[in-house]
């Protein structure tokens, strides 16, 4: 691996950790800070909402600098503000340091997703972009893991030590391997914001934000869901959320391969489909523990075989507006989570069981599928006009 592709792998890896360690560690910030899980699950919100707010606005403010300081310079705020979580004394500052925390997320994804494809060899641009979310998987395999061990045994803030350290290595990292890259994108602002105004990219972040929302209506809430519904013991909790970071890891590259060879939007569609099903399995056979583990598994699995098509996907779609598009489909990326936190904790205030987010998942998943038909119709219709034009060209030549 190129070390500056291993720079923005480590980068992934803290950031993953910082994002998905939550998850394990809800019921131990719950107590530790004497609220309710439903109340610690808006922690997750807060910094999905983060990267919403940050992925466009740090992408539109930092335009006029070299991928490099900018990279660096996420990266640097990235470890200060996780910093602060290890300090915060109660709920309130613990939201605004995740809330905090959340804004370098979805811009530093963004500018390394352009990045990695400049520095890939050719057609194997996807395969160059999941190297990066590489780490964002083995995050979910090592460092969520430990993060959550940490949490059980010893204190949840040991968690945000683990990620503001290597929100420290990453930034020297940079500094060392990352190489001088010009300025990516020479288009003005009002080009760039052009791309909002095409339908295809909206429909693009439709099944990304509701899409992908369903993986976290599951697991926002998967340690209470493995101890209360399936009865595993709160020790185990880290190992299987090991399993699920080791299917995210095999997804990430085997999506990475695939987007390299077909249609992305088919993979996208077919995918959500996967995670419905996936979904359907939890939700009426998570008390078998066999079939919780598997489970666990093919939806981490299936999770990031999504990530590289759905990327490529939206960068084809922004033509001039790369980094913007990139960094936009992460804010999209965190939307799904703070909905799916939100919306999968709806039915467990109104007293229902942990298996019951599952349900909320399948729908939103679907109503991705759904956007993602559109795209492929629309997609055809344009082919079809294309052809037709190029006919008529032909037709009046002759």
């Amino acid at each position: 691996m190129k070390k500056s592709l291993f720079a923005l792998m480590l980068g992934g890896f803290g950031i993953g950790t910082t994002e998905f360690v939550m998850m394990g560690i809800l019921p131990d910030i719950a107590y530790s800070l004497g609220i309710s899980i439903p109340q610690a699950g808006h922690l997750i919100s807060a910094y999905a909402l983060g990267v919403v707010v940050g992925a466009p606005l740090l992408v539109m403010m930092a335009h006029r600098f070299t991928p490099k300081t900018i990279l660096m310079a996420l990266m640097l705020m990235f470890t200060l503000f996780n910093g602060l979580c290890i300090v915060a004394p109660n709920y309130k500052s613990l939201f605004l340091f995740r809330f905090l925390s959340g804004l370098p997320h979805g811009a530093f994804f963004g500018v390394g997703a352009v990045v990695a494809q400049r520095l890939a060899d050719k057609g194997k641009e996807a395969q160059a972009m999941s190297m990066m979310y590489l780490g964002l998987t083995l995050a979910n395999l090592l460092g969520v893991p430990l993060g959550t061990f940490l949490g059980h045994n010893v204190s949840w803030r040991y968690a945000f030590i683990l990620v503001a350290t290597t929100g420290a290595l990453t930034w020297l990292s940079l500094r060392l391997w990352m190489p001088f890259l010009p300025k990516d994108n020479p288009h003005n602002l009002r080009t760039q914001l052009g791309f909002f105004f095409r339908k295809e990219a909206w429909l693009i972040m439709w099944a990304t934000a509701i899409g992908t929302g369903g993986f976290f209506c599951w697991y926002s809430y998967i340690a209470p869901l493995l101890t209360e519904v399936s009865g595993f013991s709160p020790s185990h909790v880290p190992y299987i959320m090991a399993l699920a970071g080791a299917g995210m890891c095999i997804g990430n590259l085997v999506g990475g391969k695939l987007a390299d060879r077909y249609s992305h939007a088919k993979l996208c569609a077919l995918f959500l489909a996967g995670m419905m099903a996936s979904l359907l399995s939890v939700y009426f056979l998570a008390e078998y523990r066999a079939v919780m583990l598997a489970s666990t598994f093919i939806t981490g699995t299936l999770v990031m075989m999504l990530s590289a098509p759905i990327q490529m996907l939206m960068i084809q779609t922004a033509k001039g507006a790369e980094t913007l598009a990139s960094a936009t489909l992460q804010a999209c990326f965190n939307i799904g989570n703070a909905l799916g936190a939100f919306l999968g904790g709806l039915p467990l205030v109104a007293g229902y069981s942990y298996a019951s987010p599952q349900l909320v998942g399948v729908i939103m998943a679907a109503l991705g599928i759904m956007a993602i038909a559109v795209l492929l119709r629309l997609n055809k219709k344009t082919t079809l006009n294309q052809k037709q034009n190029s006919a008529m060209q032909q037709n009046n030549k002759a």
